[in-house]
């Protein structure tokens, strides 16, 4: 039977790993196929496609966007996109500039807060990647601030905590839109992390078409509460690790793999989503 982690990162985003390690630890973790979701990013598809296609591992373009309502972080997933249309790779480039902005802002609120980090610092851990709140969290931990990841969020930079900044320029409806224009699959990545079930409907409304039902941070109630939620709502079912290679302490890579009927399921998806928007 063949599987397949449907969330995986790259250094083109907040991830450690590069293409080239990102796809030969999923040859080594017996994975079919893996999905890259670079934070706003497409520029880790066409590498770790090209580095798939000798090791025999299908990878599916794909992108993560964030957006906000009023009290909820939500990120959601696009799969199998036209990640070479111009207006797309544009508008992730404005998207990008907002980040380096926002890197400046956090770093501000941190110092004001006694957290003596500079952005040079964060930049310097990005390197060429869409710089993030991860980042930051590793720029803190390095220079002693803090002693987790965790105490990183919850006590300074996690969504609403007193250093964060948005990365918001757009509405949940039109990151949807967006995914849909270039004929991806819209999916609602880990729903208990954002903690805001009720908010599932609405994105339905909107266009979501799927729930990442499996995921690192699920544990085997939520699992059961979001299969039972995409049922309800008509929700294709995704999964994957939110692998950043060595970003969260250790590799994730693999500990969360679907079958790859999924995997067709999203495919399907997708041709119905191409004759809609012709």
């Amino acid at each position: 039977m063949k599987y397949a982690d449907l969330h995986v990162h790259t250094f083109y985003s907040d991830s450690t790993f590069s293409p080239e390690e990102v796809v030969s630890c999923a040859k080594d973790k017996g994975l079919a196929a893996i999905a890259i979701c670079d934070h706003d990013s497409i520029d880790g598809i066409e590498p770790c496609q090209r580095i798939g296609a000798v090791l025999d591992v299908e990878i599916i373009s794909s992108v993560e966007l964030t957006v906000e309502k009023q009290d909820a972080e939500i990120h959601i997933l696009g799969y199998l996109i036209n990640w070479k249309a111009d207006w797309f790779q544009k508008k992730l480039k404005e998207m990008q500039n907002f980040r380096i902005e926002r890197i400046h802002e956090m770093v501000g609120k941190l110092n004001e807060a006694n957290v003596k980090i500079s952005a040079d610092d964060v930049f310097k851990l990005a390197g060429k990647g869409s710089v993030g709140r991860l980042h930051v969290a590793q720029a803190m931990l390095k220079s002693g601030a803090v002693r987790s990841f965790k105490e990183a969020f919850g006590k300074y930079i996690g969504f609403l905590k007193p250093c964060y900044v948005s990365n918001v320029r757009f509405s949940p409806q039109e990151a949807i839109d967006m995914i849909l224009r270039v004929g991806g699959v819209p999916v609602l990545a880990h729903p208990d992390v954002m903690g805001k079930d009720e908010y599932i409907p609405e994105l339905r409304e909107y266009g979501l078409k799927g729930i990442e039902v499996y995921h690192t941070d699920h544990k085997s109630k939520a699992v059961r509460r979001y299969e039972e939620l995409a049922k309800q709502h008509g929700l294709l079912m995704t999964g994957g690790s939110d692998c950043h290679g060595l970003g969260k302490g250790r590799v994730l890579l693999g500990e969360v793999r679907v079958p790859y009927d999924l995997v067709q399921n999203l495919k399907e998806e997708a041709k119905k989503i191409a004759s809609e928007h012709r």
